[in-house]
Formats: structure tokens, sequence, C-alpha cells
């Protein structure tokens, strides 16, 4: 698969300024930020311009990797095959340190780094190392000594040989009601846990080791009713240790395979204790909520450097689209919402690192983490959709042909408000941690020194005044609160930054 590449930016040198430098590189958006971006970092980003970004425009126009089922003697296999370019890009990032660094090297912010760019070229992409890093990152926490020794190591190699991850946790009946929908039981006997049920929306199937959420016999049907499992792909004595059904034909995120998993009585190994399994299945999709937060930020910049690039050089009515004032004032406005995503985004970054050996009970300070987690999630999802959607109402029809690849970046921002919980979900559980474990004065410390004081204490007499209200009605009117509190938790943020 070699097609002629697409350069990312054809028209990058008409123009030039600040705003375009920044916005057409990664590396230079991060360190703008007070990001270290280290030489193998800008390496990592001109090999995707390079080499990466015509792979990944080939993967997306002809399809996903695919699902050979039986070899030729029929035999079952469910062996995903992956296009040999397909395979060399996906590995460059575990390459670069999208886990390992987690572990290895500079921490969580150094993965999340890789993440950064890997999403500015391909945010579907960025979905296999996500998983990879919440997997880890459970295993060394939850894992007992013999698991973690077995299936932490090839997760953190970086050679063409290395271990992904997956988190399943979604099954037909929804991904948001967990407790209701999670019908895979758990059976202890003297061979171990053995799992039986199906996963529904499984990202990055195929995996060599999956974390799957089961509800042991005789658990409540409840969320705490539940536990979190480590499923290898291939048990301990070699055989398949799940079947996958079928690959989805999905709009965006086609480089990153998504499929139905059958466990048949699959091999599995409990993570952490029973009584606490719902907190660990929660740790997990926090991890990958604070990911799905810096991809959105960094679809969104690819936008809005596609977008400026192009407003450069079109012509219209004697003049730049740029320089005609309702343009160039939607641009800015556009532009100051990305910083703040930006601060919003990074800020969930380097307090997950902070928390992420807090167990519960977990102290305020998680629950902090969390309320900012939630408000990121939901917030910065949505500012990638519609900096998507404008970078294609600039280019005009042109922006409507597959042929240019603007229309994939708003293919690639749906799925962003719905992977790892709705903006509904993200709505319910952020109120839930204020009403429940009082996360909003935690987030008032946090923005203190940097909003205005005025508009802060009114955001203390709004929160508090909505939590007096019934439950109903709570959440009848969480909407607005949420969002515009999300939005003035990430102009705060932005301040000095």
């Amino acid at each position: 698969m070699a097609p002629q590449r697409r350069p990312a930016y054809p028209e990058e040198n008409g123009g030039g300024g600040v705003e375009a430098e920044l916005l057409a590189s990664p590396t230079r958006w991060l360190e703008h930020h007070g990001v270290a971006a280290p030489p193998e970092l800008g390496a990592f980003e001109e090999w995707w311009r390079s080499e990466g970004q015509a792979i990944s425009d080939a993967t997306d126009r002809m399809g996903t990797p695919w699902l050979r089922m039986f070899d030729r003697f029929g035999r079952r296999v469910d062996e995903i095959l992956y296009p040999p370019d397909h395979r060399r890009m996906l590995v460059q990032g575990y390459r670069a340190g999208a886990v390992w660094h987690a572990f290895q090297g500079e921490g969580l912010e150094a993965s999340f780094r890789v993440g950064y760019v890997t999403s500015f070229f391909d945010p579907g992409v960025y979905c296999p190392y996500t998983v990879s890093l919440a997997t880890a990152l459970a295993l060394q926490k939850y894992a007992e000594p013999a698991v973690r020794e077995r299936f932490l190591p090839p997760l953190l190699r970086r050679d063409d040989h290395v271990w992904q991850g997956a988190t399943w946790m979604t099954e037909a009946g929804g991904g948001s009601d967990l407790g209701a929908a999670v019908e895979t039981t758990a059976t202890w006997g003297a061979e171990g846990w053995r799992l039986r049920g199906e996963k529904y929306f499984a990202s990055n199937v195929g995996a060599e080791l999956a974390l799957v959420a089961a509800r042991p016999e005789g658990a409540p049907r409840t969320v705490r009713g539940l536990n979190l499992f480590a499923v290898p792909r291939e048990d301990s004595q070699g055989r398949r240790n799940y079947r996958i059904r079928r690959i989805k034909d999905k709009v965006g995120t086609r480089s990153v395979p998504t499929g139905e998993v059958e466990l048949l009585d699959s091999e599995a190994y409990l993570l952490g204790e029973r009584d606490a399994g719902v907190y660990h299945v929660l740790e997990v999709l926090n991890v990958s909520r604070v990911a799905n937060s810096v991809g959105s930020v960094a679809l969104a910049q690819r936008a809005l450097a596609e977008a400026l690039q192009f407003a450069r050089r079109r012509v219209a009515f004697g003049r730049p689209v740029l320089d005609h004032p309702l343009l160039r004032s939607q641009f800015h406005a556009r532009l100051h919402q990305l910083h703040q995503a930006f601060a919003l985004a990074w800020r969930c970054v380097r307090l997950l690192e902070e928390v992420r050996d807090l167990r519960p009970p977990y102290s305020p300070r998680y629950h902090t983490f969390r309320l900012l987690t939630h408000l990121a999630k939901y917030w910065t999802a949505e500012v990638a959709v519609e900096a998507a959607r404008w970078a294609m109402e600039v280019h005009g029809g042109a922006g409507l042909l597959a042929e240019h690849g603007v229309e994939r970046l708003l293919r690639e921002a749906l799925v962003l408000p719905v992977w790892e919980g709705t903006p509904h979900r993200q709505i319910l559980d952020g109120l839930e941690a204020m009403a429940q474990k009082g996360a909003h004065h935690g987030l008032w410390e946090e923005l203190a020194p940097r909003a205005e004081p005025a508009e802060l204490e009114n955001w203390r007499r709004r929160v508090e005044a909505h939590l007096e209200l019934p439950p109903e009605e709570q959440e009848a009117r969480a909407e607005p609160l949420f969002r515009e509190l999300a939005a003035f938790t990430a102009r705060a943020l932005a301040v000095g930054s």
C-alpha cells in the first residue's frame, strides 16, 4: 500500500505568520504551551508528514483492516489482517513511547505528547495507544504480581513485537448504564476465572490483552456488582481465548478495527479487590477520557490549520477570504477557544499523573480530577466537532470532497463525543461528583489563582444553588450549567498559559 502522498498542507508556504506556524505543527503548539517537545518528538511528527499521512489516507479510503476467521483447513483463527504499511504506522507510536514513556521514561505527559501528535494526523490511530496505556496502568496498579509480570512487559516493548491492549465494556444493551447493560458473567472454578458473554463495541479488537467488565455469579445487577478482568488473546495453552464475530464498518476512525467479541469460557484474571471492581472500571474509563480530550484538541488544531491555509490563498471579492472581517473574526474566536481547550485538556493530563497511584476510597484531590476530566471530555469533544464542521464551511464545496481530506476531519470528530461516555454521561457523572463528593470545592481551589474573583464567587453561588434543587430538576437543568462551567474552567486555566 504505497499511494501517492497527499501533503498535509499543500499551501503551507502561501502566507506565513505566527498563527500559521503554530497551527501547522503539533510539536510547536506543545512547546508554545509550555510542554516539552524533545527532538525525538519532532522526528515523530516529521515521520507522519513524510510517510504516515499517506498510509493513514490510504487506510481511510480503502477501509479498516479486515478479519480472517478461518485458516485454509477450516480452523477458527480470528486474525486481524493489517496491510504492511498500516502495521508500520501503528508500531511507530509505540516505539515513540505512547505507552512505555509512562513507566520507563518521563511519565504520563510524555505518553500524551505522542498521542497529541498522532491525533493531529489520525485520531483513529491514537485509540490503540490510549487503550493500551489504560491496560498497562491497570495491570501495574491492580494485577497480582504473577499476572503483572506475565502481561505488563510485552505492553512496554519498544519494537515491532509490542503487545496491544484494549478496554471492552460496552455490550448490545448500551455502554453508559453499565450496571444494567453488562451481561458478561465471570465464574470461578478449579482452573481460575472464566468469562462468558459478548462485547458489542470492542475497539482495537484483536489486541493481545483486553480489560473486560464482567459480573461474577451472584453479584448484584448494579454497577457495584461489576469487576475488571484481564483477558489475553491466547490462553495459557496457546489457544484462542476469544472469538471475533465481525469488524464494524464505521463512518470514521477506520484506522482502528472495532468489532464484536464473543467470550466463551475465556480465561481471565481478576484485577483488584472484588468489592471495589466498579472503581477499577471507572479508573480505566477516566484514563481514556483524558486521552479523548487530548485527541479532541489535536483534531481541532488540525481543522483550524487546514482552514487557515485555505483562507489565506482563496480569493473572493478581490481579496483572500481571511481578510474579510467576518471570517477573520470567526477564525480568531476559534483560535482563542482552541488555546482554552488545550489548557483544560492538559491540566487533566497533569492531574492524572498526580492521582494515578491513588486507590479507593479516594481523596478529595481525586474527585477534583474526576470533575475536571468530565468537564474536559464533554467540552473539548464539542469543540473538535465544531472546528471540523467550520473548516469544511471555510472550504465551501471543496470541503465536501473526499479527495481534499477536509471532510475526513468531521468524520473522525463525530466519535469523540461518544467514546468513553456520551455528553449526557459526562454531565450526569460530573453532577454526581459535585453532589456526592463535593468535587466543586477542589475545582474552585484549582481555579482561584487564575480566575477573576468576582466571577469565581458567582460560580460558587450558582453551583450551590443548583445542588439545592430537587434531583429531577437538577438533572433536567444540568446541561447549560455544565457547558458554561466547562467553558469558564477552560478560560480560567488558559490565563497565563
